[in-house]
């Protein structure tokens, strides 16, 4: 990895979609910070996950993904629904709880969705989420649509069972899947050199059959190259990528978690690369967009910010009769096949 943003992208990047870039990654920052200060001052009454320092990622992922292509996230899941161009207010509002949210109110932060931008479905079960999306794919795969399904989680995801069930799945069958580790650093509270004796999660990740990939997680730039490379192999039936994103969390597990156990000199080089004023930085020394088009973008977005988080705490709380709508089935599987 490098210290710096050092270089133009290889591909073409045009001014409007770094822009576009840019602003994700700022609102994912900001949405971020305004969640997790909701959560301590008691009003976002639901555990929310922080997604600080993988703001690039996320950027990338949205820059890279097609409309077509189906997404499973992990709990912190705030910027990959962001990358997916779910509405904000029915994120913010389901993380509120709010009858108004993608969920109606009843997943909370830790089960965003929407079926209309295919942003398929979190999971709130470690490393559950690769199997789900080695079954997607090979849907996608029977059809022969030609899109790709992309699998979000954390470092601490690649210890679970699952996780290594999904991996040999994908890579037996040469799924359509792009496999995103985004690598924290820390298993909640663990360090990542406490709980795996090998910490290279791309290396490991080579023995399935599948390339993989360490790639700088603070440089969107690189993070948008490595995902335009899988997703091309995956839409042209080439098979899965392991893409192992490195990166630091800069907050705490939840958004309202101690993280005094975390030591500060690694924190603070982490902090000098913050995403969004980094990648901000970068765009003003390479000339790729002007201070009055960087400051238009952050009214934009500090505008929907504050629209989203108003509409939320607005909003309507779930009716307790509809408690048990989507719970059980209207028919059998029975008289649905047979029409009885």
């Amino acid at each position: 990895m490098t210290d710096t943003l050092a270089r133009p992208p290889s591909a073409p990047l045009d001014a409007d979609r770094m822009a576009e870039m840019y602003s994700l990654m700022l609102r994912t920052t900001l949405a971020d910070q305004r969640s997790a200060a909701e959560a301590r001052a008691g009003r976002l009454m639901a555990a929310f996950y922080p997604v600080r320092g993988m703001e690039a990622v996320c950027a990338a992922l949205g820059a890279t993904m097609r409309h077509e292509d189906k997404m499973i996230s992990t709990y912190r899941n705030l910027g990959d629904a962001m990358a997916k161009r779910m509405p904000l207010r029915s994120i913010i509002a389901e993380l509120y709880g709010k009858a108004e949210g993608c969920s109606r109110g009843r997943g909370g932060p830790m089960h965003l969705q929407d079926q209309k931008v295919n942003f398929t479905a979190t999971t709130g079960i470690v490393g559950s989420g690769m199997q789900i999306a080695a079954g997607l794919a090979m849907a996608e795969q029977m059809s022969g649509s030609g899109n790709a399904v992309v699998v979000t989680f954390g470092d601490g995801a690649t210890s679970i069972g699952a996780y290594h069930e999904g991996m040999n799945f994908a890579a037996l069958w040469k799924l359509p899947v792009v496999v995103v580790c985004q690598n924290n650093q820390w298993g909640e509270h663990t360090p990542i050199a406490q709980y795996t004796a090998n910490p290279q999660l791309a290396e490991r990740a080579l023995s399935y059959g599948m390339p993989a990939e360490r790639v700088d997680g603070f440089d969107p730039i690189a993070c948008v190259e490595a995902l335009d490379r899988a997703l091309r192999r995956a839409r042209a039936d080439e098979g899965p990528t392991f893409l192992e994103f490195m990166h630091y969390r800069l907050t705490g597990h939840t958004g309202t978690a101690d993280f005094s156990y975390v030591p500060r000199d690694e924190l603070a080089a982490a902090m000098e690369r913050d995403p969004a004023p980094t990648f901000r930085r970068w765009l003003l020394d390479n000339d790729q967009l002007s201070e009055e088009a960087l400051a238009r973008v952050e009214a934009e977005a500090e505008a929907e910010i504050e629209d989203a988080f108003s509409y939320a705490t607005n909003g309507t709380d779930p009716h307790q009769d509809d408690i048990y709508d989507g719970v059980f089935a209207d028919t059998t599987f029975a008289r649905s096949v047979t029409g009885e």
